[in-house]
């Protein structure tokens, strides 16, 4: 190699590396796999050394080919090349697909997911598949099958879930960029504890073919990345129209880094986010969120300010409905989409069995972990007879009214910025203690997916004292189609501070 890329790069600065002929899309892929092969925070679950160099290789032709490759007109820069890493819950033909789980332990896909087709479509090298709870089961990545995930920021603290190993693998500087799902928070709140950039489209965005289901009407696909321009650019590779999924938005191809430099309309470079009204959700700031939490906000928001945003405190009066309406939505989908996984057709199959009654019951109860089998036994209940009006009905009215608080809330702001989580990272030691305690650190979250927005996460900070080296996010949620607006904004914050470029280091010391 001759110019080894710089440790914890972000994707723009990779893709000017490989247009300037510094490394070659092999080096890089070999340079990557080695960290994914030091991994320390069990974020890795599968390498394919084989298949990752021929994608590369692959990818190199066309780099030589394509004089042009890496140098766009505007902010944006090519895929070509670059490698990426997919949360185990997207289907690979060249990794094992286990959605963490003990009863899909050895399963091979025989397709990709169309997330994972439009990457690859897109040039970039597939290079692992990353930890993550059970299903996308949880709040800190402490449910999946194969361990916990540990924060690279703190080793005792967790990273956030589900997405937790895809957050970790990026943080720890194993692979630049990762693909994350979300659906209540799963993308959004592991970006915030291990000091990243992630975002959530509007549901329907970006494909769910060959994405395992948990929760279909809340589930969406997303990127996570270093920054926001690279997450606007790897968006813009995975969203679009796919025919195979019947959730799918026919909305024409949207390249959300065309303006992403450029001031809001009719403001200036010194204050780009002039005339950008910032919504501050009363309830966000109540009761139940930390000192140190609050204070970051506090931080983020006056540095919005700055950049000529407006803010005004709004109203999401149902925000503490938002998780017993979820818990009863999420585990009832949930208990549908996972009876197909039963021991007969792969996966896990229980040894022995008296009779195909017993390989079920058997196979499932072997097969799925703890938190897995809670929300299966939640879901069943709640759709059962007798109980259906009585639950999920009124859960669904209940979701329609949070959407509409936020419907209302857009009608005196133009995005809303918050707290992701109420607290930095939890402890792994503590974290299956309380279900209902992990359940609640979702409360800034589950709006958002229960109404189909779109949302993200930038860093903006750390705890205090004994947290010092725990990150914090800003959450920013948009209207429906408004991944653009979150974008920018996310931008313009970032050219205007440093947090995004923080990194857990052992050689620099604190943060």
């Amino acid at each position: 190699m001759s110019q080894s890329p710089a440790a914890f790069s972000d994707l723009a600065s990779l893709a000017q590396g490989l247009a300037a002929r510094n490394f070659s899309a092999p080096e890089l892929t070999e340079w990557v796999l080695k960290n994914l092969q030091a991994d320390s925070c069990n974020a890795v679950l599968a390498i394919n050394p084989e298949a990752s160099l021929q994608q590369a290789s692959a990818a190199q032709k066309r780099l030589d080919a394509e004089a042009r490759a890496g140098q766009c007109s505007g902010p944006g820069f090519s895929l070509l090349g670059l490698p990426i890493a997919h949360k185990d819950i997207f289907v690979t033909r060249d990794w094992p697909t286990t959605a963490a789980s003990q009863i899909l332990k050895g399963y091979i896909s025989p397709f990709d997911a169309t997330v994972v087709e439009r990457l690859a479509a897109a040039g970039m090298v597939g290079v692992a598949k990353l930890n993550c709870d059970e299903f996308a089961m949880g709040s800190g990545n402490t449910h999946s099958a194969f361990g916990p995930v540990r924060n690279p920021w703190d080793s005792v603290a967790v990273p956030g879930g589900s997405s937790g190993g895809s957050a970790a693998a990026v943080a720890a500087g194993l692979v630049p960029a990762a693909t994350g799902t979300d659906t209540g928070g799963s993308i959004r709140q592991p970006a915030a504890m291990c000091g990243l950039s992630g975002i959530k489209p509007t549901y329907g965005r970006a494909s769910r073919w060959g994405m395992i289901a948990y929760a279909s009407s809340l589930d969406q696909a997303g990127p996570m990345a270093r920054t926001a321009l690279d997450c606007a650019v790897l968006l813009s590779a995975m969203c679009g129209f796919d025919d195979k999924d019947s959730t799918s938005l026919d909305l024409p191809a949207e390249d959300f880094a065309a303006q992403i430099d450029q001031p809001i309309a009719g403001a200036s470079a010194a204050t780009p986010l002039a005339g950008l009204r910032i919504g501050l959700p009363k309830e966000f700031f109540a009761e139940g969120l930390s000192d140190e939490v609050r204070r970051a906000i506090d931080a983020a928001i006056a540095e919005l300010r700055r950049l000529g945003g407006q803010t005004m405190e709004v109203s999401l009066p149902r925000t503490g409905l938002s998780i017993p309406a979820y818990y009863v939505i999420a585990p009832a989908e949930a208990s549908s989409n996972l009876s197909r996984f039963d021991g007969v057709r792969y996966g896990h199959r229980a040894a022995d069995a008296k009779d195909l009654q017993d390989l079920y019951c058997r196979s499932r109860a072997e097969g799925f972990g703890k938190e897995v089998q809670r929300r299966i036994l939640i879901g069943t209940f709640v759709l059962s007879h007798g109980y259906y009006d009585a639950y999920y009905i009124q859960a669904q009215r209940v979701r329609r009214l949070v959407a509409d608080d936020f419907d209302a809330a857009f009608q005196s702001c133009d995005v809303i910025a918050g707290p992701v989580a109420p607290t930095v990272a939890w402890n792994i030691d503590t974290a299956s203690t309380d279900p209902l305690a992990e359940y609640l650190a979702d409360i800034y979250t589950l709006g958002v997916n229960l109404a189909g927005l779109p949302a993200m996460s930038i860093p903006i900070g750390f705890g205090q004292q004994a947290h010092a080296r725990r990150p914090i996010g800003l959450q920013l949620i948009g209207p429906r189609f408004q991944e653009s607006l979150l974008l920018k904004t996310a931008h313009h914050f970032q050219m205007a501070t440093d947090w995004h470029t923080r990194h857990p280091d052992a050689t620099k010391g604190q943060p």
